[in-house]
């Protein structure tokens, strides 16, 4: 090696060097998420100048692999598209944990036209390294070139495979924190959110709604005869009911608008934001049809039949604060219940001077 080539190799060195010092740093100052993986975003394209690329995550529930990151031309037709673990390079990689380096895709059996279909990007060479932290391989960062782009080598193979131990480690560590989170916001039994943290959404979307001069609705519903589900069929059963009907209303929400919670007992609640009384009462009536077409404890080899009666309040034509707004909702579910149950009320004006009904806080 002549001496200006030694002379760029080491600069080269110093370089990655300082940028991984640089982003071991910057990956654990936060444990946000999104912000972990905006940094990774930003150290991809500073180190390896990659013209596509992206990073492809296992989804916990559903165990499938998406794009939470996709750079470049034909990137948006990626972001909703799914794959199983083993199908194409990045999933091979992600199965096996180990990383690839392919410089013709044309000649690789694993590869996966289909992506290229959707984006419309004709992929040459392919560069996909594991993301492992705990010995568990949470996705895959894959770097693609086109024809008319020199091919990856076994340098970019070992930057890449750097980032993604430093990322790797920092998504495990932000999504455990996360858990940790949730776990103080959420009823355990039903996977719903729970009172406390409805009491603490309805302060901010009250303030927020008053402020922009936006609806805001409450829906309160307690289920019809719980008792007799408990009593005939025990308590077991009796929770695997609470929980089923979590995943009834959590399925017939409006994704990032509405929140389901359990208030406690058999009663929950639906908030629904930028939501007039008008359109909660619509979707109020939408919960009570899906209950009464619902057969619950199938899993469980039962055939259970459930009714819910709902109350609808909306601020600001009911209520001036969260507290008032959980009351009248509360109120106009009993009044549904008074009405002969299986249906709904909407709340009347009121003057704040009712106490609230004592309901146990963290159930």
């Amino acid at each position: 090696m002549n001496p200006a080539d030694l002379l760029s190799a080491m600069k080269r060195t110093v370089e990655q060097l300082a940028a991984f010092n640089e982003m071991a740093k910057a990956l654990t100052s936060t444990l946000e998420l999104r912000e972990v993986l905006t940094l990774v975003m930003q150290k991809v394209s500073a180190l390896l100048r990659p013209r596509n690329w992206s990073l492809i995550l296992q989804d916990e529930r559903s165990g499938k692999l998406y794009f939470e990151i996709a750079v470049g031309e034909g990137a948006e037709a990626l972001k909703g598209l799914q794959l199983n673990p083993g199908e194409g390079i990045a999933g091979a990689v992600f199965a096996s944990g180990t990383a690839r380096l392919v410089h013709d895709v044309g000649g690789d059996p694993s590869f996966a036209p289909r992506f290229d279909e959707a984006s419309a990007f004709h992929t040459r060479s392919l560069l996909a390294v594991p993301l492992v932290a705990r010995e568990r391989v949470l996705g895959v960062i894959e770097l693609v070139n086109g024809p008319t782009e020199p091919t990856f080598t076994p340098e970019d193979l070992t930057t890449l495979t750097a980032i993604a131990d430093y990322a790797a480690i920092a998504i495990e560590n932000a999504r455990n924190f996360r858990r940790v989170q949730e776990l103080t916001i959420t009823d355990e039994h039903t996977g719903c959110f729970n009172a406390r943290h409805l009491r603490a959404q309805l302060e901010q979307e009250v303030k927020r709604s008053a402020r922009f001069r936006h609806p805001l609705s409450l829906v309160f519903l307690d289920l019809d005869h719980f008792k007799s589900i408990n009593d005939r069929h025990g308590h077991l059963v009796g929770s695997a009911t609470l929980k089923e009907v979590g995943d009834v209303l959590i399925g017939l929400g409006r994704h990032n608008l509405d929140a389901v919670f359990r208030y406690g007992g058999d009663e929950f609640a639906v908030m629904l934001i930028e939501t007039d009384t008008a359109g909660a009462q619509v979707i109020a009536q939408r919960i009570c049809e899906a209950f009464r077409g619902h057969r619950f404890l199938r899993e469980q080899g039962l055939d259970v039949s459930l009714t819910a009666s709902v109350g609808v309040a909306s601020f600001p034509d009911h209520a001036t604060s969260a507290t008032d707004l959980i009351r009248a909702a509360d109120f106009a579910m009993y009044a549904a219940k008074g009405q002969g149950r299986d249906g709904i009320a909407v709340a009347e004006r009121t003057t704040g001077e009712e106490a609230p009904r004592e309901v146990p806080f963290a159930r």
